[in-house]
């Protein structure tokens, strides 16, 4: 179905089959079976985010600021096909459970680098999100000219880059950062086809509930060359009458939501009952039509069509997709392929590549470990960097850089089992050692070295040593140590805010409201994590120290960050670390960025990574061992301190000066920023014309040509300023990229294309774009900070007339 606004004869006439209760049954995540249609159940929202999650084993892919980071449509494309496959794969082992309709890609501009779900997304460019994110989306919906391999939602609508206090706060978009910023990123793969569907967001648009917003059809729907299903977040609906206050009772906000344009509810998990009783009763009231139920259900069974959910087994031209193309060997290679062009080179004085056979200490929380996130799938098997470089290298050391510690009552040591099933922590026995490790602000998690297991509170409040690590949707497993004045530590649980006591058989419990009646506990150290690792390092050619986030932990789903600083224990390690031996590499692997100005400023070589999937460790060897080439840009800009960043919650970016389009300050690292470990020297610019009008495109070539010793992987990039503007401009603007490869003393020409059309500015007064008559600087480099290269173009468009000025630059008045 290709025009929207011609229905299809089969949805019609099922459509016409069923009865009301039957399609109000639809209209929910989990929808009803109609066996005498032969209509089978269906359900939305299968995590889809950088590979299947929550579903058991599949290949877990780099997070999506990993992908992001390799400035590769093509290789992001192919992620998303892969993932589709597996979808589909599992999908046919468990049709019930598992669904067509995938939950990615987030294309929310990664505005402010504390949100929570930072790793989610792809860039704080809007642009560059939506060429990605169109990337990922046409993998996952597959080639196919009428059948869609999954059903991709774009997610979420709209105006949603905080986890604090979610779904009361507002975000308050001005006309031109609404049309300029937040839109185009929703817009690029709506508009080309590649997603079929969208998710509304918790938060709240100008006052309005997101899942309220005249948006979903005055913009979303208008883009769409076919139908576009949208779905509500988990509970978001019933925020409506809520959290949110916004209408009287649940009966209106649901019918609000169905006239605004939501077609499924993603309410009260599977329990369909709810929805339906607020639906009926809506129509009773007369608050909705079966004109409104249609229309949703319109859209659901077009998608369902699409999907082949309405047709015989046999004509699904992907039911060769079997069990064993999840993990397969083709999907390995993919993620070490992706892995590796997802590394950024952030700072080289020559160290890196590592010469043949050192000696190599790999120190640190993340030397030997990797981590799944919230939407990852279940890893099928892991490479940490120590195990890579071991295989490779014939002297490898590894201390994870933590303190070891003892904790006691009184006289009495903390104790637990040490067998793999773990168990209570109890005062008396036999010393228990654990392992501290830092996740920033004071956030700690503690291991049990018996067992190797972490602590964590049962839901009666009892401490056990039987967890993997911290993890799930309520993290039970961190802690913080609030110091007493006699040397002693209060041990809070910082899940429920409560505090650690023993009870009257030993016990250690979650169960005190406040301090004062907590308990006591002395800290003894047995290890000094700091001093064991420089000890490595002392010992060692070079000091590989892995640091960075726990993706569960501190900077994820409804918890931002409040600062940029690495955890203080990590970056005390590290330095000490560096102390012992000067040849030290920082490996950070992250969700986000960090202010790593110290580092920057003393290490010889700093590399960054998202957290890599399975094939982490391996990406991250070969680009120490000059294997690859560190191929990964930033897609975001790295700031020095907190303090260059607005308000969390001031969304309006040109008011703001936020984003590298607005920035005026020095980032630590800027937006497309990533070194390699050859030399590109640009020469030669030209432009196709030096004058075009609105509408036409001019195309921009450089000659790049690689003048080092290796072979190495340039990303190209073009920018534009425009030079006069009876409105604040951006300082510059991503327009085109490309990648290349270059052999060594090979020169190629790249051709770049600027849209005159994507110049535009939103004028508020107007309620449309405008191309002004102006010259704009075209400027071609290594990042937004970094160019080689620069010319101009006039465009020919509306005169530069002087206008009564607007408040704001934003375009309120």
């Amino acid at each position: 179905m290709t025009d929207r606004t011609t229905p299809h004869p089969r949805v019609e006439d099922l459509l016409a089959q069923l009865t009301l209760p039957e399609k109000i049954g639809l209209l929910h995540q989990w929808q009803a079976a109609v066996p005498r249609l032969d209509l089978p159940g269906f359900r939305t929202g299968t995590e889809a985010l950088h590979g299947v999650a929550w579903l058991g084993p599949a290949t877990v892919f780099p997070q999506v600021i990993g992908l992001a980071s390799s400035w590769n449509p093509d290789l992001v494309r192919a992620v998303g096909a892969a993932v589709g496959d597996e979808v589909r794969a599992k999908h046919h082992a468990d049709p019930d459970r598992v669904g067509l309709n995938v939950w990615a890609p987030v294309v929310n501009p990664l505005r402010d680098p504390r949100w929570g779900r930072n790793e989610e997304g792809w860039s704080e460019d809007p642009r560059l999100t939506g060429r990605l994110a169109t990337a990922y989306a046409h993998g996952l919906r597959g080639d196919h000219p009428e059948r869609l391999r999954t059903a991709p939602t774009v997610k979420h609508f709209l105006g949603y880059n905080n986890e604090t206090d979610r779904a009361t706060t507002s975000s308050d978009l001005p006309p031109r950062v609404l049309h300029e910023y937040e839109l185009p990123a929703f817009q690029a793969p709506i508009a080309a086809g590649a997603a079929v569907a969208a998710m509304a967001s918790y938060n709240l648009v100008d006052g309005v509930p997101a899942h309220l917003s005249p948006l979903i059809n005055a913009e979303l729907r208008r883009w769409a060359p076919g139908e576009v299903l949208v779905v509500g977040d988990a509970g978001a609906v019933g925020n409506i009458a809520g959290v949110q206050g916004h209408l009287p009772d649940h009966v209106s906000g649901f019918a609000a939501a169905l006239r605004a344009g939501i077609d499924s509810f993603t309410e009260d998990d599977t329990d369909r009952g709810p929805t339906a009783q607020r639906l009926t009763e809506a129509l009773h009231r007369g608050l909705i039509t079966v004109a409104d139920v249609d229309r949703a259900v319109r859209r659901i069974l077009t998608i369902r069509l699409r999907l082949g959910d309405l047709d015989p087994p046999h004509t699904d031209p992907y039911a060769a997709t079997a069990p064993q193309v999840v993990d397969c060997p083709a999907h390995r290679e993919l993620a070490r392929e992706a892995a590796r062009q997802s590394v950024v080179l952030l700072h080289n004085d020559g160290l890196l590549p590592l010469p043949p056979a050192p000696r190599v200490a790999v120190l640190g929380p993340l030397a030997d470990v990797v981590y799944e996130d919230w939407y990852s799938g279940t890893l099928p098997y892991a490479v940490t960097t120590h195990q890579a470089l071991a295989e490779r290298l014939p002297q490898v050391s590894t201390h994870p850089g933590t303190d070891r510690i003892a904790l006691r009552v009184a006289e009495a040591y903390v104790g637990c089992p040490h067998d793999a099933d773990g168990g209570p922590l109890t005062v008396g026995g036999e010393p228990a050692w654990f392992d501290v490790f830092d996740w920033g602000r004071d956030t700690v998690a503690l291991r049990a070295v018996g067992n190797g297991r972490h602590v964590g509170a049962h839901d009666d409040g009892t401490l056990v040593n039987d967890r993997p690590g911290p993890g799930g949707w309520v993290v039970r497993e961190t802690f913080q140590f609030d110091p007493l004045p006699g040397g002693t530590v209060l041990l809070r649980h910082l899940a429920t805010d409560r505090y650690v006591t023993v009870d009257a058989d030993g016990r250690l419990r979650v169960d005190a409201d406040g301090p004062q009646s907590a308990t006591a506990f002395g800290i003894e150290l047995v290890t000094d994590g700091a001093a064991e690792a420089a000890a490595l390092a002392a010992a060692a050619d070079v000091a590989v120290v892995a640091l960075g986030n726990h993706p569960m932990v501190g900077g994820r789903e409804t918890e931002d960050r409040v600062d940029l600083a690495l955890p203080a224990r990590q970056e005390a390690m590290l330095r000490a670390v560096h102390a012992a031996n000067p040849r030290t590499v920082l490996v950070l692997t992250s969700s986000y960025p960090y202010a790593i100005g110290w580092a920057r400023d003393h290490l010889p070589a700093v590399l960054w990574s998202a957290h890599g999937g399975q094939e982490h460790g391996t990406a991250l060897a070969e680009v120490l061992l000059g294997d690859a080439e560190p191929g990964g840009r930033l897609t975001q800009t790295w700031y020095a301190d907190v303090a260059d960043l607005p308000d969390l919650l001031d969304y309006d970016v040109i008011g703001a000066d936020a984003t590298y389009l607005y920035y005026r300050g020095d980032p630590l690292f800027p937006f497309g920023h990533g070194l390699s470990y050859t030399r590109f020297e640009y020469s030669r610019l030209r432009l196709s014309t030096p004058m075009a009008s609105v509408g036409e495109q001019v195309e921009v070539s450089v000659d790049v040509t690689n003048t080092g010793e290796r072979a190495g992987e340039e990303v190209v990039q073009l920018y534009t300023r425009q030079r006069r503007s009876r409105v604040k401009q951006p300082l510059r603007q991503l327009r085109d990229f490309a990648r290349v490869t270059l052999a060594p003393g090979e020169r190629q020409t790249v051709t770049l294309r600027l849209r005159t059309a994507e110049l535009a500015w939103w004028d508020a007064e107007r309620g449309g774009p405008v191309v002004e008559d102006a010259t704009h600087t075209v400027l071609v480099g290594r990042s937004a900070t970094d160019i080689r290269q620069v010319g101009a173009v006039a465009v020919r468009g509306e005169p530069v007339e002087p206008r009564p000025r607007l408040h704001t630059a934003s375009g309120a008045r």
